[in-house]
């Protein structure tokens, strides 16, 4: 008679975090302008592409909203062109807890990995499917798209451009924070940086994500706050505002590619030392992480770890592995 298998090892809990940021009122943007709640569109008294700022994509990553807050508040209007805010997972973000700050990501499932057609064209509901769906004209206008994010495990700021040469181009514009990584996303989805109008060339549109640092960090919402008024004025759409931070000086900026992203296999996938995102393993061949039987070690030199999770669950991303193509590379 054979031994019965042995369960897998349970997922280690994730540690506490500290919140150090109070969530913002959107109380009066929830209504919007356009028709889509929650979406507030600025005309400016010239012509101009069309510019989308979004936060909350996810609900608990609120250093965008706040940034997104200030402009409203402080009456921001662009010198050309037209500039939309929108606040994307309001349902999520309604529920965040500082006592559980991790448990309002999503309500049904991540808003960012549905932006597939076939996904929001096709018959599946939920609470994110819907709102996709629900902002999604919105996205088919826009020229330039800008979606705020913050990280849960400790990490350097960055830019995500995904492959496409127009993000690429944008990331460069934007120029804050310094490091642009190019990414082919997620196993589990498209995110909206991903969506057909801003990798398949056709409309000229471009699309990056900020990760802007660490969730609830003041340094995340003064990273995203710097990086929205750099690319206002890379287009030339905004004048020395209040509702901007005055210009300053940024480090040269250095250009990753991902070549490897590693999924955890296993629910017991654990790195060898807490790494944080950004950190550079020097040699070829070093073991970072064990998942199950599986080694995994870096496939070259001067290996960049983009966004490690060091909770990750089974099937999701553990880490990226990313090879430095320019710029100021180890500096």
């Amino acid at each position: 008679m054979s031994e019965p298998e042995s369960p897998p090892p349970a997922q280690p809990p994730l540690p506490p975090f500290e919140v150090r940021l109070n969530p913002p009122n959107l109380a009066p943007w929830i209504a919007g302008n356009t028709g889509i709640p929650s979406f507030t569109c600025i005309a400016g008294p010239n012509p101009g592409p069309h510019v989308v700022l979004l936060a909350i994509t996810h609900g608990n990553e609120f250093s965008g909203a706040i940034v997104l807050d200030r402009i409203l508040r402080a009456g921001l209007r662009p010198t050309r062109g037209t500039l939309t805010c929108g606040f994307v997972n309001l349902a999520a973000f309604s529920r965040f807890d500082p006592r559980q700050p991790t448990l309002s990501r999503f309500v049904d499932e991540d808003l960012n990995r549905l932006w597939d057609p076939a996904v929001l064209d096709g018959p599946r509901r939920s609470s994110e499917l819907d709102r996709a769906r629900e902002i999604r004209p919105i996205i088919d206008t826009a020229d330039i798209l800008l979606d705020l994010h913050s990280m849960l495990w400790p990490s350097d700021p960055l830019l995500l451009s995904g492959p496409s040469e127009p993000g690429h181009a944008l990331a460069v514009a934007v120029g804050v924070p310094p490091l642009v990584v190019a990414d082919r996303g997620h196993a589990n989805g498209p995110r909206i940086i991903d969506y057909p109008r801003f990798t398949e060339g056709r409309a000229n549109a471009a699309a990056v994500l900020l990760e802007a640092g660490q969730h609830w960090e003041v340094s995340a919402v003064e990273t995203a706050h710097a990086g929205v008024a750099q690319l206002l004025r890379s287009l030339r759409m905004a004048t020395e505002d209040v509702a901007l931070p005055p210009p300053c000086r940024h480090p040269p900026q250095s250009f990753a590619e991902v070549t490897d992203t590693i999924i955890a296999e296993t629910a017991g996938l654990s790195f060898v030392q807490p790494y944080r995102g950004g950190d550079i393993i020097k040699d070829r061949n070093t073991l970072i992480a064990t998942d199950g039987p599986t080694e995994i070690r870096t496939p070259y030199n001067d290996c960049l770890l983009v966004m490690p999770s060091l909770r990750p669950s089974r099937g999701h991303t553990a880490v990226r592995l990313a090879r430095f193509t320019g710029g100021d590379a180890a500096q």
